[in-house]
């Protein structure tokens, strides 16, 4: 990607150097990380923290609010610089899409943090609060994204950042809601309903891939990197990375190949109207 280095956005939150607590993996394992935070979302209500701290460890640390962390490398930051210009890139985009639109936060941290959906930790991935409206990020993760999903690349970093304002969009739009309303009259296709929120945070994504194309932001194999992101983290291939077997009936995000045609939909066209998982199941 050709992106501007140097710059702060002031939507970005800073969080790394907070002390207190760390809390440590509970056994419940990533899985159930993801189903608590899920049900916190749509419940209104913090599910996760009751299950972290009865693990949790006291690491005291000295900081300053807002701070960068006192171990740090000039390759971090220049990736936080990299966040930053996708997130400001990201909205400024929604906002000529979307008058009303109203930008999120996006918040750095590192091991685990507080949310306005309760506690979290970094084995959760990155992850949308909507009842803070804030997007939380721990950078370790686009190591792992590449690691162990082999998906490197900077496109496929800003494919995780773009999914997640995708949320926000929804939240904005009263999806969110609307979803959430459903899941408690429906428990039995809060799953599925899962599934459509997720995808349709892919399209919205490719909506902005799509602009960053005809601005000539996108370098060669840039589009390539954001697919193969998107078909790294489908739940069929964390399932079979993680149990060995699949299990449809217990997918939340969508498999590879829904989340890759989901991606490209968006890239494609460049019309959110095209984003609409619930009516059309792709």
């Amino acid at each position: 990607m050709r992106w501007r280095r140097g710059s702060r956005s002031e939507n970005l939150e800073d969080r790394r150097a907070e002390g207190g607590r760390r809390m440590g993996a509970p056994s419940i394992g990533l899985g159930g990380l993801l189903l608590l935070l899920a049900a916190s979302y749509f419940f209104g209500q913090d599910l996760i923290t009751p299950v972290l701290e009865q693990t949790q460890t006291q690491v005291p640390v000295d900081s300053v609010p807002g701070a960068p962390p006192a171990e740090t490398t000039p390759e971090e930051e220049e990736r936080v610089e990299f966040v930053s210009f996708v997130l400001d890139d990201l909205q400024e985009t929604w906002a000529r899409i979307l008058p009303d639109y109203q930008p999120a936060k996006l918040v750095l941290f590192r091991g685990a943090i507080r949310s306005g959906c309760g506690a979290a930790q970094s084995a959760m991935g990155p992850f949308y609060c909507p009842l803070d409206q804030k997007v939380y990020i721990d950078l370790a993760f686009y190591e792992e994204l590449h690691r162990r999903f082999g998906a490197p690349g900077d496109f496929a970093q800003a494919y995780v950042i773009a999914h997640e304002i995708g949320h926000h969009l929804q939240k904005q739009l009263g999806i969110e809601e609307q979803v959430r309303r459903l899941q408690r009259a429906r428990p039995d296709a809060a799953n599925a309903l899962s599934v459509r929120m997720e995808l349709q945070a892919d399209c919205f994504a490719g909506v902005w891939g799509h602009s960053t194309s005809r601005r000539d932001i996108l370098e060669s194999g840039d589009v390539e990197e954001g697919l193969n992101a998107a078909a790294a983290i489908g739940d069929d291939r964390i399932q079979r990375q993680t149990t060995g077997e699949i299990q449809p009936e217990a997918f939340t995000h969508g498999s590879s190949e829904q989340r890759v045609a989901w991606f490209r939909r968006g890239l494609e066209g460049g019309d959110p109207n095209q984003c609409d998982t619930f009516k059309d199941p792709g």
